[in-house]
């Protein structure tokens, strides 16, 4: 089968496609031919070697995380899915296996690939419904847990003023609608060639990316984009008692803010207590969760894919469909 492929480590400008093994399912695991597949930032921070010390990966390495597809065969023991069901998720790397859930772990070998082998006890996997397109649900899986995940532990209240800075990535297209939904006066930063598109997903204002510009006393803060280690100027712009939530490592200390008035929270799910594909689906064809796809590649194009997300400002998620 051919697949996206990182034969060492490196930048995503080393990757190519290339003809690998089709994988085969074994016990409990089910086999997918994939339809699409979505970028993500281990995609490319893993195979960099950034973390090869702590999670050495085998080459050739096939990276992708989301995706949509249909079952093509199915293990022993496998109840939940049958042959020919079409379905959607997110799985990360069996290298990662230390770091996915303690009970039902989600793991792959990749979705940048014709077809891929995931674990099918997971609350990752879900069928796709009938309203939700492949593209779309290829582009939801990892920012739609993210935003619900965030939603559920910000508890945000209807009138209540949120910050979002890196609003126009995957996670800021996904939450600022949950905001809005939810009642909060959604201040979200953006260029200015982005600004249309997120007043349309429901945010109150825009603002550049410095932190001179932001606004004073909000309730919330979400960072989907600065290190975890540079938040002071985030903190600076919430008032006293309200919440700060990021999502970028390093897994934050509360000393890292300059104050102790503000409740710092790190939010990361990989058991889904928090919902799975399942919630992220009813969301989604509610009309609650839309899916911001800013640009689409073949698989053909699956490296230049990767190269645009780490060089290049993207908008919503970039779609690799097979």
């Amino acid at each position: 089968m051919k697949a996206v492929v990182a034969t060492g480590y490196g930048p995503p400008e080393s990757y190519s496609v290339a003809d690998v093994p089709q994988p085969r399912p074994g016990p409990g695991q089910l086999q997918v031919r994939v339809a699409a597949a979505s970028i993500n930032p281990a995609d490319v921070r893993l195979p960099s070697g950034e973390f090869r010390d702590s999670v050495p990966l085998a080459f050739p390495h096939v990276p992708g995380n989301d995706f949509a597809g249909t079952v093509t065969e199915v293990g022993a023991g496998v109840t939940a899915f049958r042959v020919g069901d079409e379905i959607f998720g997110q799985a990360i790397p069996r290298a990662l296996r230390a770091m996915a859930g303690a009970t039902r772990p989600s793991l792959s070998t990749g979705s940048l690939a014709e077809f891929a082998v995931f674990e099918a006890d997971t609350p990752f996997l879900a069928h796709r419904p009938d309203g939700l397109g492949v593209e779309e649900a290829a582009a939801l899986p990892t920012v739609g847990l993210t935003a619900r995940a965030l939603m559920a532990t910000a508890g945000v209240r209807p009138g209540e003023t949120v910050l979002v800075v890196g609003a126009t990535g995957g996670v800021g297209t996904a939450v600022v609608p949950l905001l809005a939904a939810a009642g909060a006066n959604v201040v979200a930063t953006a260029t200015e060639a982005d600004a249309g598109v997120l007043r349309a997903l429901g945010a109150a204002e825009t603002i550049g990316y410095a932190e001179s510009g932001y606004p004073a006393g909000v309730d919330a803060a979400f960072n989907l984009t600065l290190p975890s280690d540079r938040l002071q100027g985030v903190a600076a712009a919430v008032r006293p008692g309200g919440r700060v939530l990021t999502i970028t490592f390093p897994v934050p200390e509360p000393g890292w803010l300059g104050r102790d008035d503000v409740d710092l929270r790190f939010v990361l799910d990989m058991d889904g207590a928090l919902g799975g594909m399942r919630e992220v689906a009813d969301l989604a064809v509610a009309g609650t969760l839309p899916a911001t796809i800013g640009r689409r590649y073949r698989l053909e194009e699956g490296p230049r894919a990767c190269v645009d997300f780490a060089r290049r400002h993207t908008t919503g998620k970039l779609v690799v469909t097979m």
